[in-house]
């Protein structure tokens, strides 16, 4: 079995599936991520309001579907400024390219550093 999600890392995207918080059912989206050690990390562009973010910090049990393969891990928002500093230089390198979002006044270097950064770690095998 390859490692996860380190085996992993050069893909562009992964899927990530949260809890509804009001509804219960499973919320799927598509998400550009980064990883560092055995964790995977996510960048809510949309800050606190997105509601993928605002079903986990409810609920951190989430899947991830990466590569093909499948697993549950828990979710954490970093609240430690070193982790996310390193982690939004990991997150700006793989995706160079991007230059932000000036439709929803999302600058990239605010993305990189600013807004909510998330870890998923501490992974079972999908049921």
């Amino acid at each position: 079995m390859a490692d996860f999600p380190q085996a992993y890392a050069d893909l562009e995207c992964c899927d990530v599936t949260t809890t509804g918080r009001r509804s219960g059912r499973p919320h799927r989206i598509e998400i550009w991520f980064a990883v560092g050690g055995d964790a995977i990390y996510l960048i809510s562009g949309n800050g606190e309001s997105a509601d993928w973010y605002r079903n986990l910090v409810a609920d951190a049990a989430v899947t991830v579907d990466l590569g093909g393969e499948t697993r549950s891990g828990l979710a954490r928002v970093v609240t430690d400024a070193d982790e996310r500093r390193q982690m939004g230089e990991v997150l700006g390198a793989k995706y160079s390219s991007w230059q932000g979002d000036s439709s929803i006044g999302l600058t990239r270097d605010a993305w990189c550093f600013e807004v909510p950064l998330v870890a998923i770690d501490r992974w079972s095998s999908a049921g």
